[in-house]
């Protein structure tokens, strides 16, 4: 997986480099994942399908890494795991890191939240449950959904994946 996911979290400049998410055509042994062409154009169906598909999700994260502002995507995953604790002694431990790491104010990768919804996590956050981020994952979603996902879609990294997805296809059937 780590070779795999390798190719991701290259960060640079151009996005010339991302096309390693594809397999080279002239390899029949890749060492980064195949995604279908159809895959690839269907997270442009629905933020959802994107967040939802794990290579969606990488492309998604290696996008806004190169453009410095993985903050939201990483708390929303942090959400994502906080959701699933059972202890709630881990619990506690793991609703005190998200805190101070993404929404306590100059938190080190502090999310753009509104003073409102930081206090009210705050306050939710001194006897937590795994609902008690649920308001402000769907704030940082929603952000994300309307904002980063756009300009993921519009960039030249997704155009390349769709690009080289339909490259792959056309060799495939000839």
């Amino acid at each position: 997986m780590k070779t795999r996911l390798a190719c991701l979290s290259n960060k640079s400049d151009s996005y010339s480099d991302f096309s390693e998410f594809l397999p080279p055509a002239h390899e029949t042994t890749a060492r980064c994942l195949k995604v279908s062409t159809d895959e690839v154009v269907r997270w442009s169906e629905s933020f959802d399908h994107l967040l939802s598909h794990k290579y969606g999700l990488a492309a998604f994260r290696t996008f806004l890494k190169s453009e410095f502002s993985d903050e939201n995507i990483e708390f929303w995953m942090a959400c994502e795991e906080y959701k699933k604790i059972k202890s709630s002694t881990k619990l506690v431990s793991k609703a005190n890191k998200i805190f101070q790491e993404f929404i306590d104010i100059q938190a080190p990768r502090e999310v753009n939240i509104d003073y409102r919804t930081r206090e009210k996590t705050k306050q939710s956050l001194e006897d937590p449950s795994p609902t008690s981020l649920n308001e402000v994952q769907a704030k940082v979603y929603s952000l994300m959904e309307k904002d980063s996902y756009p300009r993921f879609l519009r960039s030249k990294m997704y155009q390349e994946m769709i690009n080289r997805a339909n490259a792959q296809g056309q060799r495939r059937s000839v």
